[in-house]
């Protein structure tokens, strides 16, 4: 994939047109305009954009050169075939790289008077982002999935792992499941996916037996695998952890033969094809939002741009359409209406139906998935929407 370096430049989608036509470039900086001698050179404008009182300026805030230039780039070419795919004309997306500074990113967004900002991608550039865009009240759509950074002008879109937890241990509740066991890396995401167990249990009913933790990038999960196994008393354990390392953990919990516990993966496991060679694996399941729309727009992303996109550009391309949903009703020029993003019925997009929750983190319809003999399988659909 070729990638866009922007450190010295802004990306300016600025609407159907013109995208058609090529991304417009337009320098970082202000631009001095000289006047005619003798008089003072004019102070140059905070914005480099051109003046524009038809369409709604939302900034994108992520990464486009350094480690995860590919990934921002990604999302940048989705929310680009947002706005080729809806034909929108009031919108101008502007792209502001992130990998540098996040906080002079978020300054020169705000300078050139974009009222909505969607990002970053990475939940620890948020706090520098708000240091700017809180004080001129722009809210702030991160695709991060720390759900601990929301506020109430935080909200988060990202995929959240506690929920694909949640949703597959009340699958298995429902088909008798009830002693837990937990294998869970160290760190922030082993800590969402335990207490998204312990949580689910809690008010769904179940036991915790045991839990048990490994470093992760190393065969530590085997010994978890084995010491978890030694301690026995459980029916169902979460591997919560990708299908390499979750195989591994398998092999121990199950040898051939075995059939009696249920083992439960995490949204890592989604589009993993080494689960289906693995097994001790059949008859795993995990949760996941749904693929339907996917195939779709991964081809049209590769005809549009000649490479595969990442599986979270979608969030570039379902914020675009989150915010053309809303401008609806949002006038041009005015502060962007946060209470819109609360509405209870949600919004559609790549992944199916989302919705922002009281407290600003995104909630996800997820199917259930089954791990089979050659294939994964759909056993319990993802809702179509949400119920109050």
């Amino acid at each position: 994939m070729k990638r866009i370096n922007l450190d010295r430049r802004t990306l300016v989608l600025a609407g159907a047109t013109a995208l058609l036509a090529g991304c417009q470039i337009v320098p970082k900086g202000p631009v001095a305009t000289p006047g005619p001698a003798p008089t003072p050179t004019p102070v140059p404008s905070e914005s480099a954009l051109p003046t524009d009182s038809t369409r709604h300026r939302v900034a994108l805030l992520v990464p486009m050169s350094g480690a995860n230039g590919e990934v921002g780039t990604s999302i940048a070419n989705a929310a680009t075939m947002a706005l080729l795919d809806t034909n929108a004309d009031n919108l101008r997306i502007t792209t502001y790289d992130t990998a540098t500074d996040a906080r002079s990113a978020a300054a020169r967004a705000i300078a050139d008077g974009n009222k909505l900002i969607l990002g970053p991608l990475m939940a620890d550039n948020v706090g520098a982002v708000m240091a700017v865009a809180r004080p001129a009240n722009v809210p702030l759509i991160s695709f991060s999935n720390d759900s601990g950074i929301a506020a109430a002008d935080v909200f988060v879109m990202g995929h959240i792992p506690g929920q694909s937890v949640a949703r597959s241990v009340e699958y298995a509740r429902q088909n008798g499941r009830s002693r837990f066991a937990a294998i869970v890396p160290e760190g922030e995401y082993g800590d969402r996916a335990e207490a998204a167990l312990s949580g689910t249990l809690r008010s769904g009913g179940g036991t915790l037996v045991a839990t048990e933790r490994y470093a992760r990038g190393n065969t530590s999960i085997v010994s978890a695998a084995q010491r978890i196994k030694q301690r026995g008393g459980f029916d169902t354990v979460l591997i919560a952890d990708g299908a390499r390392l979750a195989a591994m953990a398998a092999n121990e919990l199950k040898p051939r033969g075995q059939r009696t516990i249920q083992l439960v993966g995490t949204e890592l496991w989604s589009g993993e094809a080494g689960l289906t060679r693995t097994a001790a694996l059949r008859g795993a399941m995990f949760s996941a939002v749904s693929d339907a729309r996917f195939k779709r727009f991964s081809d049209s992303y590769k005809t549009r741009f000649g490479g595969q996109p990442y599986r979270i550009a979608t969030l570039g391309y379902d914020g675009v359409l989150l915010a053309l949903r809303v401008a609806q009703d949002w006038k041009v020029g005015r502060s962007f209406p946060v209470a819109k993003l609360r509405d209870e019925d949600g919004f559609l997009g790549l992944d199916g139906p989302f919705r922002f929750q009281r407290n600003g983190v995104v909630e996800r319809a997820m199917e259930v998935r089954e791990v089979r003999d050659g294939q994964v399988a759909i056993v319990s659909p993802a809702p179509a929407k949400f119920g109050n």
